[in-house]
């Protein structure tokens, strides 16, 4: 984890920049030593919305689950996947 003071964004913009995207982690960011952004590079950003937006229907579909919604096993998935590209629904 790298922890650099705000003015370093500033001063070495281009330094962190490449240690985001060549190691793939975000710079924690302090103001007046108190915890105050995170950079990350845009490719990191874009994964992590991914994976928070995958966990989000992931839970969704759990409490559905849970709360009784009928489900389908993979071989039910797979008979009505065949039945729509053969065309009988």
């Amino acid at each position: 984890m790298m922890i650099k003071p705000s003015t370093c964004l500033r001063n070495e913009y281009n330094d962190i920049a490449d240690f985001c995207k060549t190691e793939n982690q975000p710079v924690f960011l302090t103001k007046n030593g108190e915890g105050d952004l995170v950079v990350m590079s845009m490719e990191a950003y874009e994964y992590r919305e991914e994976m928070l937006d995958l966990r989000e229907k992931l839970l969704e579909a759990e409490a559905q689950r849970l709360s009784g919604v009928k489900t389908f096993s993979l071989d039910e998935v797979n008979s009505l996947m065949e039945e729509i590209i053969n065309g009988n629904i």
